[in-house]
């Protein structure tokens, strides 16, 4: 990717969201290596790690659930939504469930306005939902895991 960019820290965000898509998370080991290869220190690709929501330090779920609740959703369900969703699975904002199989994160703005409530699963959208809908999508992604 450095042939793409003017400067290896420009790299850096695009890097870390490969890294996180093949591992899973961004490691003490993987950020440690990105830091080496493009020419920074460990302090600064964590300074970019802490800044950014979608990037994480901690091993999240196979399916990444991401509930918008900025206001066109909100105003749409997009809280009942996440409620719905955190009973469902049994965890809250920023939690895991014990098999690994989903974590749920409370997100401002996935840019699906139109078509709110809307949430995003890895990098799936899924729009108009209700709380019924959304256990379709839910146990949609439970038979998939089993496959």
């Amino acid at each position: 990717m450095l042939g793409h960019y003017p400067t290896k820290r420009s790299v850096l965000v695009p890097t870390l969201l490969y890294a996180q898509d093949e591992v899973g998370y961004l490691s003490d080991e993987v950020i440690t290596e990105i830091a080496g290869r493009l020419d920074l220190t460990q302090l600064d690709v964590r300074n970019v790690i802490s800044y950014y929501s979608m990037l994480t330090t901690k091993p999240r779920g196979k399916f990444n659930v991401q509930v918008c609740t900025n206001i066109a959703c909100l105003l749409r369900g997009g809280e009942e939504l996440l409620e719905h969703c955190a009973k469902k699975l049994g965890i809250g904002h920023k939690g895991t469930t014990p098999d690994g199989l989903f974590s749920l994160e409370e997100v401002e703005c996935i840019g699906a306005c139109s078509w709110a409530p809307a949430v995003q699963v890895n990098y799936a959208f899924h729009e108009n939902l209700t709380p019924e809908k959304m256990d379709g999508v839910l146990d949609e992604y439970r038979k998939r895991a089993t496959q």
